[in-house]
């Protein structure tokens, strides 16, 4: 990325990591249009960033994935970056056999429908490029899953393996892919990770990450979360399994 010049759309960006991006990316020159399901925090951050631009996106909604891709390409030509950050992460208890399928449906259409179908809107537009990025947002749980959260770590899984075929696809076009895969961060995208003493800080994570886009990585990887992306080529996915689900140490 070249983000002092670059035009990104970043969904999931009024709240958390999206908007932590958001605001580094401007910060840095970046043209920044924020997309998320609810208007204010939207509005929130555009008024602390003055330049920046929002659209109001639910990526579990097809037709609207369909319709505001095509507002934002016609009001920001220049587009030539998706961060598709939009996710949801909830727990979920299926020992008893009564499984809640509506965490179920709501985890696949925003985590992995959502980022399928809006790189699928934005995709002609960004083959037009000189040089255009589409990233994907995975997960350390991509990795190795934390039972609690079954559904998300699936999700995660398949962005993960969904990345790596778009990549090879797109390797003699100007697209370039990148997977994000964060570790627990302290944010709320789920209860008690803000608090967490285990959770990395926002600022720290932010930091990283934005000097490995710019370095170029295909796999944007900070070191805190090479503990679940690199256990199974360490020979220790089954310890790191214990500890992540048992607190085995």
């Amino acid at each position: 990325m070249n983000t002092s010049k670059d035009t990104v759309l970043i969904t999931g960006g009024g709240t958390g990591i999206g908007r932590a991006f958001a605001e580094a990316l401007h910060a840095k020159g970046a043209k920044v249009i924020i997309a998320g399901r609810r208007a204010a925090p939207l509005q929130e951050v555009v008024a602390a960033n003055p330049g920046m631009a929002y659209v109001v996106l639910d990526v579990a909604d097809p037709e609207a994935v369909k319709t505001v891709a095509a507002q934002v390409v016609a009001d920001h030509p220049a587009l030539n970056v998706v961060i598709n950050n939009a996710g949801i992460m909830k727990a979920e208890t299926l020992s008893g056999g009564a499984f809640d399928l509506s965490i179920v449906d709501e985890t696949i259409a925003i985590n992995l429908l959502g980022t399928i179908r809006l790189t699928a809107a934005l995709l002609p537009h960004l083959l037009t490029k000189e040089a255009a990025t589409v990233v994907t947002v995975s997960s350390g749980l991509a990795f190795v899953p934390l039972t609690a959260t079954p559904t998300y770590n699936a999700t995660k899984a398949a962005i993960h393996s969904w990345s790596q075929s778009l990549r090879h696809q797109l390797k003699d076009t100007p697209v370039r892919v990148v997977e994000w895969a964060p570790p627990a961060v302290a944010t709320d995208l789920m209860p008690g990770h803000a608090e967490n003493p285990n959770s990395m800080p926002l600022a720290e994570f932010t930091s990283e990450s934005l000097a490995l886009f710019e370095r170029g990585d295909d796999e944007v990887l900070v070191e805190r979360v090479k503990f679940l992306s690199g256990a199974e080529g360490r020979g220790e996915y089954a310890k790191v399994f214990s500890i992540l689900n048992d607190g085995a140490h």
